[in-house]
This record gives C-alpha cells, structure tokens and sequence, in this order.
C-alpha cells in the first residue's frame, strides 16, 4: 500500500474570525466556545479520497492584519490556502484580501489552490460582507468560494475536500471531483 500523500494546508486571516474553530471541527468534529488567541497549531487528519490516501496537515496561523509581517513559513512547501473571513467583520474582509496579495507576492504565482471562506454564516443577522462580495472576490482570485459555520459545521469538511481538489489539479493529477469516504 503507498504512503498517503501529504498536503500542507495553511488557514490565514484576519484575529477571532474561526481559524480554529474550523481546524478543530473538521479534523476533531468539535466546535469550543471559548477562545484563546492561536499562536499557532498544527493538526493533522488521515482520510481517504477515491482511492487516494491523505495526511492533511494543517498550519492554523496566527491571526493577521494588513500591516503584519508575513512569516515565509506559510508561503514554503504549502499545497494549498484557506483564505478565512468573518461575514460579520467587514475588516476581516479586507484583510483577507491584502494577505491573498502578500501571498502573490511572496510566491510569485498569479495562481495557488485557495479557498476564500467566510465564516459564521450563522451569524446572518449581523452581516457585514455579503456573500456577493465574497463570490466576486474568489472569481477574481480564480478560487473557490464558501461560505460556512464551525459552530454548526456547515460545509467545513467541504472546504478541505474543495481544496484537496484544487491542489491535486495544480499538481497535474486531474481526477474527478471527488468526496470524502
């Protein structure tokens, strides 16, 4: 049996927009209502796509703004970004969008697998970004767009699979659009 491939997935955006909460949804099916600031985690997941074996390895970054500076650890050996902001943080929005350029011009590449996320849809009611502005956004990135809720898990694992999918497509891989077993 080979090993299973591993991919280093890098979750950045902007303080408390759920980084976290959705590493820790998808990889341990649990949502913590209290917060500490990431410095930063690591987590790591097994899963099994089609035929293909995965260790996902996931850099759950410390929260950034436009002004940080951009650690090149996340721009090295990373397959893929999931680009995350909080629907009901207009700021989160726009910071989300200056690290998507640091990351352009830290890697050189107009095109890297990402997934812009915004979080805490079910916090609709205080909505700040509206999803338009979040699609219209990934299609001028050419990523995938997704809009989610760690604390009820909507779409969380989506959001891997999607990006497991992105990167096996960049990798030259090509293989149909796949679900987690």
């Amino acid at each position: 049996m080979p090993a299973p491939k591993q991919r280093k997935i890098a979750l950045m955006g902007y303080r408390s927009v759920g980084k976290s909460s959705l590493s820790m949804q998808f990889v341990e099916g649990k949502f913590l209502e209290s917060y500490d600031p990431t410095i930063e985690n690591t987590f790591k997941k097994s899963l099994r796509i089609n035929s293909t074996e995965y260790e996902l390895i996931l850099v759950d970054t410390t929260g950034q703004d436009e002004f940080s500076m951009f650690p090149s650890q996340y721009s090295l050996d990373v397959h893929g970004y999931v680009l995350v902001y909080s629907i009901e943080n207009m700021k989160s929005f726009e910071v989300v969008s200056a690290l998507y350029n640091k990351l352009v011009d830290i890697t050189g590449k107009t095109y890297f697998p990402s997934v812009l996320v915004g979080n805490k849809s079910d916090m609709f009611q205080c909505r700040e970004v509206s999803a338009e502005e979040g699609r219209k956004l990934a299609e001028k990135w050419k990523a995938t767009f997704l809009e989610t809720s760690a604390k009820h898990n909507i779409a969380v694992a989506q959001v891997f699979q999607t990006l497991l999918n992105d990167i096996e497509r960049a990798d030259g891989n090509e293989k149909p659009s796949c679900s987690i077993n």
